[in-house]
């Protein structure tokens, strides 16, 4: 399960070599949406990728930190480093797509 982001543990979650934060809000039909998509992606990937997710109501400063003007926003880290930020709803198989991609890019830089 994705672990919650605060700005207690965000700079311990993120030093994995790849993070993908969350940030939804309970009020975000979107969100909702996003919520089954990215519980699969995690069971299928959580061997490479770290899960978070970050509520933007309870930390509107780091949504403002990483530039999230609208959710859900998927922000990738790698490193401990934002390296990407994607707005919206995505299909599974594109989201899985995209991740793989980025995965790729990372172990090239490695």
């Amino acid at each position: 399960m994705a672990v919650t982001i605060t700005k207690d543990n965000l700079t311990t979650e993120v030093t994995n070599k790849m993070t993908v934060i969350d940030f939804w809000a309970p009020w975000c039909g979107p969100c909702k949406i996003m919520d089954p998509v990215l519980e699969q992606l995690e069971a299928e990937m959580g061997d490479q990728i770290h899960f978070a997710k970050l509520n933007v109501d309870d930390n509107q400063e780091l949504a403002e930190q990483y530039h999230v003007l609208s959710i859900p926003s998927l922000v990738v880290f790698e490193n401990g480093v934002a390296k990407e930020k994607v707005t919206g709803i995505f299909p599974k198989d594109k989201l899985k797509t995209y991740l793989n991609k980025k995965l790729a890019e990372a172990s090239q830089t490695a």
